[in-house]
């Protein structure tokens, strides 16, 4: 007999009795909800939750279904750990150090000073011991983690006045992206203001910020920050490298069959190579406009980087002294990170420096 005629002839207690409702369950519809903390017009970062939906569905033929919200949508921007502490969603696309409030810990699984590049954070967490020692810290807050892309090497932001000297940053209120970074401006003087990217404009207009960093020219045009802050200095020393990433709700995924499982992690795979390609091109054109535009582009003196250097290590330390756990993770990702370093110096470093120096 098969199954339909089974289930026709026997009634559904005869299809629990023969034992098809396993097959029957793993039919059924799963419909997720995600929440993000940036908004539509950042199609770049928006984009890849919107990529991730988009490939959970056609991967599950419309079974699983991952509805996308913008920040504010269903809550703040800032507000989605503890959404997800409280299963009132399915899972986030969030950066990680936005909530360092809650512990500096946070900041490792997104960008630290003077930290990994993409193909190093990558490694790191994939290869390493990264994504098993954070994923281990973010149980308490009843997500696991997985990238939502690489918005690759960021630009060092916009101001409104030239950066000489370090002691330019002295009472800059500058719009920071979170974590230890802003304890490392803060030592230089620089008051740190956390906000989401899309109050950014209006503060700059104002005066209310006299400087801002966000990711690189292509959110940077799309924001408008060129046209509030004629500065645009490189490179982001505080973030070598920025991964976002998908929160996704401890409990939520563990309830998932081995299929469905199988598809989200595939799917968030996609949308994470997805978002770092379109960084890589689209960020050298939007800067052609930018400088076309007017924009002053400039890199940072090097007494500048020197001192955030000092200033950033002098963090990591006053933090290791606190926290064991932070200890371990940094210790565990500045070795990692000097064979890296040492790897680059015999292959793309010299390529990159060579290559910058010809005609193609």
């Amino acid at each position: 007999m098969d199954r339909r005629s089974l289930i026709k002839n026997a009634g559904i207690a005869g299809v629990l009795a023969a034992g098809v409702a396993p097959a029957v369950h793993a039919q059924e519809a799963v419909r997720w909800r995600l929440a993000s903390s940036f908004p539509k017009s950042l199609d770049t970062i928006f984009g890849s939750a919107e990529k991730l939906s988009e490939t959970v569905k056609a991967l599950s033929g419309g079974k699983f279904e991952i509805s996308v919200h913008p920040a504010g949508e269903l809550m703040p921007a800032f507000g989605v750990v503890d959404a997800l502490q409280a299963d009132t969603i399915d899972m986030a696309q969030s950066a990680a150090y936005y909530f360092t409030g809650k512990d500096p810990i946070f900041a490792f699984s997104c960008a630290v000073p003077f930290g990994l590049t993409t193909l190093q954070m990558a490694a790191w967490k994939d290869h390493g011991n990264g994504r098993k020692l954070l994923d281990a810290f973010f149980e308490k807050y009843n997500f696991r983690t997985s990238s939502a892309g690489n918005t690759t090497t960021q630009m060092g932001g916009w101001y409104r006045k030239e950066i000489k000297t370090p002691a330019d940053l002295k009472g800059l209120k500058m719009r920071l992206g979170g974590g230890v970074f802003g304890e490392a401006m803060a030592k230089l003087g620089v008051v740190a203001q956390n906000m989401p990217a899309g109050d950014v404009y209006q503060a700059l207009e104002k005066g209310t910020l006299d400087a801002a960093e966000f990711v690189g020219p292509y959110d940077d045009e799309k924001l408008g920050f060129n046209k509030v802050a004629p500065y645009y200095y490189y490179p982001g020393w505080w973030e070598g490298s920025a991964d976002l990433e998908f929160f996704v709700n401890l409990k939520k995924y563990n309830a998932l069959s081995a299929q469905n499982k199988a598809i989200l992690d595939t799917a968030m795979r996609v949308a994470s190579q997805d978002m770092t390609s379109k960084y890589m091109a689209f960020n050298p054109q939007a800067l052609k406009r930018l400088v076309a535009n007017k924009t002053q582009l400039k890199a940072f003196p090097k007494a500048v980087m020197d001192a955030g250097f000092k200033a950033s290590m002098e963090v990591f330390a006053e933090h290791e002294a606190k926290s064991p756990e932070f200890k371990k993770i940094h210790q565990d990702m500045r070795a990692f990170q000097r064979d890296q370093i040492l790897w680059n110096r015999f292959s793309e470093f010299p390529f990159n420096q060579y290559m910058a120096g010809v005609k193609i």
